[in-house]
């Protein structure tokens, strides 16, 4: 009797949940059903039982609660006619799954079920098994299924194998016990068949490598043949979609070829000659031709190397590149990101198809695509792919327009052939796409400028005929600020043009008319402005007749309610005012930016370990120590006692006004020499002076300082190429002048004082650093009075046979550290422990009693010529140093 032939209360609990207009209504409806069905399920009503789990189901499916129902589950299961187990079985796998307990209860009716001499009973039971089956119900029933794999019937077998998969993937110890029944199913003539035997042997092959093994043996060659027979095959209605004989077929047979061919370069051969059949053969303007195609191209590419399979392979993507269909475009672009680590030459070949996928109506298509694009340029395709870019930027989505700057600025950045062609692209991007390029690509591009002396009159040309069309993007404003300041009298007087541009006329009061324009923009935000009143100032200099004008305009930001616009109003006026005698060499052009730091920072990475640098470091005033770049590897940045860097400090100082901080000790008994315009200012500006020096430092250039004594902390250009080591103490010596003398304060000038005599507390030595063939001891002595000093004996032992030259050891220490690092006693450490290395240095502890000293250093060396490096953290130290 089918449950569904006679009209039911279900009809009219359907039909009454579809006329109701609220939630309410709809809620009121299914709490009344839900009552009535507990009410029959209590007088144990078994003529309308499988109606009332019906009801129970179609409830489940509108997201209400049925747990009540899953008992009535296991009666119907339990019943022995067929409509009742159909309805129980149903229920079983929609109301319950492998985490109820109630689930234990069914074990025994599946068992019972399984051996049933109805085939369409045991039917029953397998689809719930594959659907519900927990761990032990895998390992309770695993024999019944492994023996219904050998079923009579084709459909039972079929079942029993996809029920098989679920078994073996919830017990894959079982997994062994499958492969033999597995290998069998595979000469099955049925497709229905054939097709789970090949999911249940992918299976096999990914949970067990015994399996894999074996069925790669026993049935490589049978699978080639299959997918050869019906790839070749002729027309078969009971197969047939599209045109095609069973595509649903053919796509395992390839997913399993791939998992067997994996590796293996024998079943890779055995298999090339029909991958190509089906590459060539199968029609691509089908649904079912792209699919089987698709999953062919998966094959290629992960079977052992054949060259002209896999452009084969690609040459299918860049074909699906052109359909129409949104999805296949996508798939198509997801395994060209995978090609073209493989074979990129070949991918290549359809770069202008991929990047009309760039300007695709597809959000999804485009990112993928420019994602693609990113990877294959290099530097011989740079300049066309960049131009293509860059002209989609100005009519692509503004969504968009930020994933599209920031691939385009860093493609420039990497593979720009020369300065000009990178400055040339940068302000396109900036004139088409300010507002979305993030202020390190912007600090980048004036770090260029200011390296590329040569082009400073074109650059400062060009971006004043940009600032005139394209005012409205923040970051063009603030580039051409700092360049119209920094180099207004070479746009003025048309210096420095080249070949490839047009002079142009520009009044003083024209160039000053940009920088008003800027200032007093309303959109113009607080470093835009700060940008321009330095720029004002610079031009002070540049044009004297315009001084009064450029102080009045200064002034008026006197009163401004931003403290930042306010201070330097009142200062930069104070200096136009009544300091026009060394208002010249104050506001001097920048000097040139350390580029090579600020791009090595910009890439991510540092140079390379091996290079350690064996020059001596200089202290800066904070107990900073200026290392090579390596150095900084030392440090672990993510641990608590590494806080993060901040950007003050003596590189700031170093890189603006141009100090010499490398000036050894041994000079500090010359004369003092005279106050500079420099001292002048700090006197004005009420900065304060260091101590007075034996010997004032080195002014390299005449460099402006405008920006140290009033920096905008939110954006500032001069911030990125700094080395941000201000928040650690890192020292390094090298040890080639081994009888040099420590290196002084370049700051201060105050030399190195010896150390003290130690009358402290004694403590044992430790043996800190130790590898294979290198010791290293360290032995402690305090100054007396003086706690949070520790001096350190390093020594430095060589176990091997081989002598060990051009010894270097570096250190690094965290925050609340102050380490002295004085040269060692040799730069060649003799072998066989016959000789040692000595080495002083100085721990100030500024927590002393709360932390404990922590260091991590570097030794590097040569043996024979060949470089050597070794790494450790030291963490031994006695606690109460």
């Amino acid at each position: 009797m089918n449950p569904f032939s006679s009209p039911t209360r279900l009809r009219d609990m359907i039909r009454a949940i579809r006329a109701s207009k609220t939630a309410a209504e709809e809620r009121a409806v299914v709490r009344k059903e839900c009552a009535a069905i507990r009410a029959s399920i209590n007088e144990n009503d078994q003529d309308y039982s499988h109606r009332n789990l019906a009801k129970l189901m179609f409830i489940h499916m509108l997201g209400y609660p049925t747990h009540f129902g899953q008992m009535e589950c296991l009666k119907l299961i339990a019943t022995p006619g067929f409509p009742e187990k159909r309805i129980g079985y149903l229920g079983l796998m929609l109301l319950v799954d492998e985490r109820q307990e109630v689930l234990m209860l069914v074990t025994n009716s599946l068992k019972q079920d399984l051996n049933h001499t109805n085939q369409y009973i045991v039917g029953l039971a397998l689809c719930a098994l594959g659907n519900i089956c927990s761990a032990e119900m895998a390992r309770d029933l695993a024999p019944e299924v492994e023996r219904l794999l050998q079923f009579r019937d084709p459909n039972i077998r079929k079942k029993a194998a996809l029920c098989s998969i679920r078994i073996i993937n919830k017990v894959p110890d079982l997994a062994e016990n499958f492969v033999n029944p597995a290998t069998a199913l595979l000469q099955e003539k049925h497709h229905g068949v054939l097709i789970t035997a090949v999911q249940l042997c992918t299976a096999l092959c990914k949970i067990n490598t015994d399996a894999l093994e074996h069925i790669k043996k026993k049935c490589t060659e049978s699978m080639v043949r299959a997918l050869k027979d019906l790839a070749n095959g002729s027309y078969s209605p009971d197969y047939d979609i599209s045109g095609i004989t069973d595509p649903f077929l053919q796509i395992r047979l390839l997913r399993l070829l791939r998992v067997l061919g994996e590796g293996d370069v024998d079943a890779s051969d055995s298999m090339n000659d029909i991958l190509a059949q089906v590459a060539t053969k199968t029609e691509s303007n089908k649904v079912a031709g792209n699919a089987i195609l698709y999953e062919c191209v998966q094959t290629i590419m992960r079977i052992e190397d054949n060259g002209g399979l896999r452009v084969l392979a690609i040459n299918i993507l860049g074909r699906f590149l052109s359909n129409r269909d949104n999805n296949i475009r996508y798939v198509a672009l997801n395994m060209l990101m995978r090609a073209v680590t493989i074979d990129t030459q070949a991918v290549q070949r359809h770069r202008a198809t991929i990047l009309e996928c760039v300007k695709d109506p597809d959000a999804s298509i485009r990112k993928r695509a420019l994602e693609l694009v990113y990877v294959l340029v290099n530097e011989t395709n740079v300049q066309p792919l960049t131009k293509e870019l860059v002209d989609y930027l100005e009519v692509s989505d503004q969504d968009f327009k930020e994933d599209l700057t920031a691939k385009i600025c860093s493609i420039v950045s990497k593979f720009s052939p020369e300065k000009i062609w990178y400055i040339d692209q940068m302000l396109k991007v900036l004139s088409k796409a300010g507002n979305f390029i993030k202020d390190e690509v912007w600090y980048a591009l004036i770090v260029v400028i200011s390296n590329a002396s040569e082009l400073h009159g074109y650059t400062v040309r060009a971006l004043y005929k940009a600032f005139r069309t394209s005012a409205e993007q923040e970051t063009l404003v603030c580039v051409a600020l700092w360049c119209i300041g920094e180099y207004g009298d070479l746009l003025i007087n048309n210096i420095g043009v080249l070949d490839i541009e047009d002079p142009i006329t520009v009044t003083e009061s024209d160039a000053l008319d940009v920088v008003e324009i800027a200032i007093k923009r309303h959109a113009s935000d607080l470093t835009t402005k700060a940008m321009a009143l330095v720029a004002l100032l610079k031009l002070s200099s540049h044009f004297p007749s315009l001084s009064e004008r450029i102080r009045e305009t200064i002034t008026q930001y006197k009163g401004n309610l931003v403290l930042e616009l306010q201070q330097r109003s009142i200062e930069f006026s104070s200096i136009i005012a009544k300091h026009q005698s060394i208002r010249s060499t104050l506001v001097d052009r920048m000097p040139v930016l350390n580029e090579a730091t600020f791009i090595g920072k910009r890439a991510g990475s540092l140079p390379d370990a091996a290079s350690i640098q064996s020059g001596p470091s200089v202290n800066l005033p904070n107990g900073v120590a200026k290392p090579s770049a390596p150095l900084l590897d030392l440090l672990d940045l993510s641990s608590d006692e590494a806080p993060a860097p901040s950007s003050s400090g003596g590189d700031l100082i170093q890189d603006l006004l141009g100090v010499d901080l490398s000036m050894p000790s041994q000079q500090s008994g010359a004369s003092q020499s005279s106050k500079s315009g420099t001292d002048v200012l700090l006197d004005l500006l009420s900065i304060g002076s260091p101590p007075a020096p034996t010997q004032s430092p080195s002014v390299q250039n005449n460099s402006s300082i405008i920006d140290v004594l009033s920096p905008d902390t939110t954006k500032k250009p001069s911030d990125s190429p700094l080395d941000d080591l201000s928040s650690l103490s890192l020292s390094s010596r090298g040890t080639s002048n081994g009888g040099a003398a420590p290196m002084m304060d370049s700051l201060d000038a105050l030399p190195t004082s010896p150390p003290a005599e130690n009358n402290g507390p004694v403590y044992p030595s430790i043996t800190a650093f130790e590898s294979n063939f290198l010791r290293l001891i360290f032995d402690f002595s305090k100054q007396t009075g003086n706690l949070q000093t520790t001096n350190i004996q390093a020594t430095f032992t060589n176990l091997s046979s081989n002598v060990y030259t051009d010894f270097v050891f570096q250190a690094a220490v965290p925050k609340f550290l102050q380490l002295q690092l004085d040269p060692a006693s040799s730069n060649t450490l003799p072998a066989s422990g016959n000789g040692s290395i000595t080495q002083s240095m100085r721990v100030t502890n500024s927590q002393y009693g709360k932390k404990s000293v922590v260091m991590r250093i570097r030794i590097a060396y040569k043996i024979n010529g060949k470089d050597t490096l070794e790494e450790g953290q030291i963490s031994n130290f006695p606690r109460d140093l």
